[in-house]
């Protein structure tokens, strides 16, 4: 167990904590003392997970198994553990053919390395307190759960801890850490980390490709490696991005994310055609040359490095100021993982430049933009992240109404479209038009409404809104209140016009576009308040054009309707 309090005294030169980290600490102990004995901590790239339990080794007094998965890992893990405890504490890796000392306090081990036999002999005289599992995200894997059920993780009656430290709960194989872990007790988002100054800032650019991803078929929550490696590792394609890095990236340290080995190797050709000094870095390299060429890298001897998933994780190299996003993804995990790899901070770095090479495809892949929640096809032209999302705050503070469209856009063409959108001007479907004669109003993607007499001077409102991406997914309500959904929304609306047709010709009357009560004035203050949804702010007059924008504010914005409206008041 972790019995010490985070504020009490420590001996040694070890690194402080910044806020958050301190939080992160105070968050473990809390959780434990509350009875959780299996808990996640989620910190991004570059935010120093490894200073985090660091500080809880220090804290532990029982010795402490650390966990991880690459060797380059183990050796950082080692290094800043030294540190943290003094030069006094012992710390040892086992792996491979080295063994950790009995008297060590603190062992790094590899978790390909645990098997039962050796397992058992680590443990044998060790009350290990403390399991701390870095990159944890690997968990649920089926061997990583064996290690941890022989640690005894599981057992009713075990007294330690584990923390898992990890930059996203999401696996590629779609397989839950909640199998693991009981609570994540402390979380904090790449987004939050930048705009708190902890890490720099991002610019990007998005290049279209013409690789077609269309007929790719998934696996887990992204794609088919070997698929997906067959469509983007075609010369006219490696070419593209080799040259978007030499342009873009003239005099950045970039790292370039591949799908498999053999487009590592042809990208890293590309670059050097140009003239780029690049290596090659991957899992299946000797160790020996996979650290030269890393320290070539970070000597300045290479320019880029293109890998494949080695450097996904464990990769500290805070002078890194370009990535490069060959892989197309759709796991967010994953995504965040790659573009933290050159988010830490470094003496004389600015920010970060994220390049997307978007291919051909109807899923939704991952970018840059749709990481901080803007629109995922949207082109920044090379422009800070952080530009954008005050563009957006702006904008939905002067255009309220407005709606980004799907597509590739500029924030130079969204300030356009928004300055001259009028919801007022937005067309219904000619599917709709074709089979219904009644006045209904456009409400965007978001469906239709209708408003119409169902007795003299008591206007009434029908709404067809989607609710969801398939299925039954428009919902018809009257006057707020739901009363059915429909798989189609021209069934939706043949619904609602038979329901006006039932109530008589005088209700079925009202409901088309000529009758009079749509021109009468609006009550003023009503007219007032949607104004702003117009462009240039100018306020409708006419009832019907009133009811129309209310109804648009209602379904965008989730407003409440204001109150009944009568006619000629």
């Amino acid at each position: 167990m972790i019995r010490a309090k985070v504020g009490g005294a420590m001996s040694g030169d070890a690194p402080s904590l910044r806020p958050y980290q301190r939080e992160a600490v105070e968050a473990v102990l809390s959780a434990r003392r509350a009875g959780t004995r299996r808990m996640l901590v989620c910190l991004p790239t570059g935010a120093g997970k490894t200073v985090v339990f660091a500080h809880l080794a220090r804290l532990a007094k029982r010795p402490v198994l650390v966990i991880a998965h690459r060797e380059e890992l183990l050796s950082q893990a080692r290094s800043k553990l030294q540190h943290a405890l003094g030069a006094e504490a012992v710390v040892a890796i086992e792996q491979g053919g080295r063994r950790a000392e009995a008297e060590a306090r603190v062992v790094v081990c590899s978790i390909r390395s645990l098997r039962t036999e050796r397992l058992a002999r680590l443990l044998a005289g060790r009350d290990v307190g403390l399991v701390i599992y870095d990159e944890c995200h690997h968990a649920a894997a089926e061997d990583n759960l064996r290690v941890l059920r022989e640690l005894g993780c599981f057992e009713p009656g075990w007294t330690g801890t584990l923390v898992g430290f990890t930059a996203t709960t999401a696996r590629g194989d779609g397989k839950g850490l909640d199998e693991v872990f009981e609570e994540i007790v402390y979380a904090r988002t790449l987004p939050e980390m930048i705009h708190d100054g902890y890490l720099v800032p991002l610019r990007g650019y998005r290049v279209a490709t013409s690789a077609d991803l269309t007929r790719l078929t998934s696996r887990g929550n992204d794609f088919r490696e070997e698929e997906l490696a067959e469509a983007v590792d075609i010369e006219e394609r490696n070419a593209l991005v080799a040259r978007s890095i030499q342009e873009l990236a003239r005099d950045r340290r970039t790292i370039a994310f591949c799908v498999t080995v053999a487009h590592a190797q042809h990208l890293r050709r590309s670059l050097q055609a140009l003239g780029v000094r690049a290596g090659t870095v991957h899992g299946e390299m000797p160790s020996d040359d996979r650290a030269r060429v890393l320290r070539d890298f970070a000597e300045g001897r290479l320019q880029a490095l293109t890998n494949v998933a080695v450097l996904t994780e464990g990769f500290d190299d805070p002078g890194v100021s370009c990535v490069a996003m060959a892989r197309p993804t759709r796991s967010e995990g994953m995504y965040a993982q790659c573009v933290g790899r050159g988010t830490r901070l470094s003496p004389g770095k600015k920010d970060c430049l994220v390049l997307d090479f978007v291919d051909v495809s109807e899923l939704s892949l991952c970018s840059l933009p749709s990481l901080f929640g803007m629109p995922r096809e949207l082109d920044l032209e090379g422009r800070e992240v952080g530009e954008a999302e005050r563009f957006f705050e702006q904008l939905a503070f002067d255009h309220p109404a407005f709606e980004v469209e799907a597509g590739a856009i500029t924030l130079g063409e969204i300030q356009a479209r928004a300055e001259a959108f009028d919801p007022l001007t937005q067309e219904v479907d000619v599917e709709v038009r074709a089979i219904s004669r009644n006045a209904w109003a456009s409400l965007g993607r978001h469906g239709l409404a209708l408003h119409f007499e169902r007795a003299p001077g008591r206007l009434s409102e029908a709404l067809v809104v989607s609710r969801g991406a398939r299925g039954r997914r428009w919902e018809v309500s009257l006057d707020g209140r739901a009363v059915e959904r429909f798989s189609a929304i021209e069934e939706a609306v043949q619904a609602v016009d038979f329901e006006v047709h039932r109530m008589g010709r005088a209700a079925e009357a009202s409901a088309r576009a000529e009758a009079s009560w749509r021109r009468a004035a609006a009550p003023k203050g009503r007219a007032e308040a949607v104004a702003g949804v117009r462009r240039g702010g100018r306020a409708a007059t006419a009832l019907g054009d009133v009811l129309a924008l209310e109804a648009w504010v209602k379904v965008t914005t989730g407003a409440k309707r204001a109150g009944p409206v009568k006619r000629g008041r």
